[in-house]
């Protein structure tokens, strides 16, 4: 297999169509299809199905494709080091992120970052890591900095943790509720959550059934990110679920409040995850030692934000 083979997989699997991919890569379309169809022949297996709609892959083209995303990011990132050390780095470095990270320490870092490697271009995907998990999988992003839990499959991810942290609930200042003592004072009360359909027995527990409290399903409202939650959440009567930390955002601050009840909830612990047995590429390290950095030095800070973002966190590096 070659990698103009892969790349042209890769494409028409993210454009849905042949036309489409060789438009983007600058071919003419008769290319494309002769690049695809050598590849087809050389493996002699069937990777795509061509209709009305475009190109759909067969499960040995989904199964290819994942294969090829990972390859031609791994070239990619020798390229990109190659480059780095030759003082002439140049490439695209993808990476995910944990929204509240997101809101408080990522923007310095990659100001940091930027300054360090500026012809480096940045991708960040934003989302918890049923979002990041997939991407890592395919190499569409490199590593991600996400909750670390023992549900994240050890044998296939490594992770390095830095941060500890608690789960609060969460109303918007000057809420009705904002002085209950206990979740069972809650219940009867509108929610907004973020997290996915697998994880709603994990959440249910986590929050309620694990104190004994039993919420009807029509009080639980879900919102598909953490800035709609955020927004729900300040905006309305809803209650809310999230990391302390969010409390500490310039967005967020003095418009949120956690709720000082007698429940203990979950204590988490943010890292950074990437796939087990592959090293950092030359630009994620260089993120990495960024994030690390401005950790560091905000953990010292006497700044007011600093103090009360890192009041809500244990540091483990």
């Amino acid at each position: 297999m070659k990698m103009r083979q892969l790349r042209a997989l890769t494409m028409v699997a993210d454009c849905g169509s042949i036309r489409a991919a060789a438009r983007k890569m600058g071919l003419s379309q008769t290319a494309v299809a002769k690049t695809l169809k050598e590849l087809e022949e050389q493996i002699q297996l069937p990777l795509m199905i061509r209709n009305t709609n475009g190109i759909t892959l067969t499960r040995y083209g989904q199964s290819l494709l994942q294969h090829a995303r990972l390859m031609l990011g791994q070239l990619e990132r020798a390229q990109l080091e190659l480059a780095h050390l030759s003082n002439q780095a140049e490439g695209h470095l993808r990476l995910g992120i944990s929204p509240w990270m997101g809101l408080t320490l990522l923007p310095e870092t990659v100001t940091l970052f930027r300054e360090k490697m500026p012809k480096v271009r940045l991708e960040v995907f934003e989302g918890l890591m049923a979002v990041a998990l997939p991407r890592l999988r395919d190499g569409t992003i490199e590593f991600a900095v996400g909750l670390v839990s023992a549900s994240l499959p050890q044998p296939e991810f490594a992770c390095d943790p830095l941060l500890e942290y608690e789960m609060v609930v969460v109303a918007r200042q000057g809420h009705s509720k904002q002085h209950s003592q206990s979740i069972h004072e809650l219940i009867e009360h509108d929610w907004v959550l973020n997290y996915p359909d697998t994880s709603h027995d994990q959440v249910m527990t986590e929050i309620f059934w694990q104190h004994g409290a039993n919420i009807s399903v029509q009080r639980l409202q879900r919102a598909q990110s953490v800035q709609l939650m955020l927004a729900m959440t300040e905006q309305t009567d809803m209650l809310s679920y999230f990391p302390k930390p969010i409390l500490c955002a310039p967005l967020y601050a003095g418009r949120v409040m956690s709720l000082h009840l007698k429940e203990h909830f979950a204590t988490d612990i943010i890292g950074i995850t990437q796939l087990r047995n592959t090293q950092l590429g030359v630009a994620a390290q260089c993120f990495v030692e960024c994030l690390l950095q401005v950790i560091r030095r905000r953990a010292r800070s006497s700044k007011k934000e600093d103090v009360c973002l890192f009041d809500t966190l244990t540091l483990l590096i």
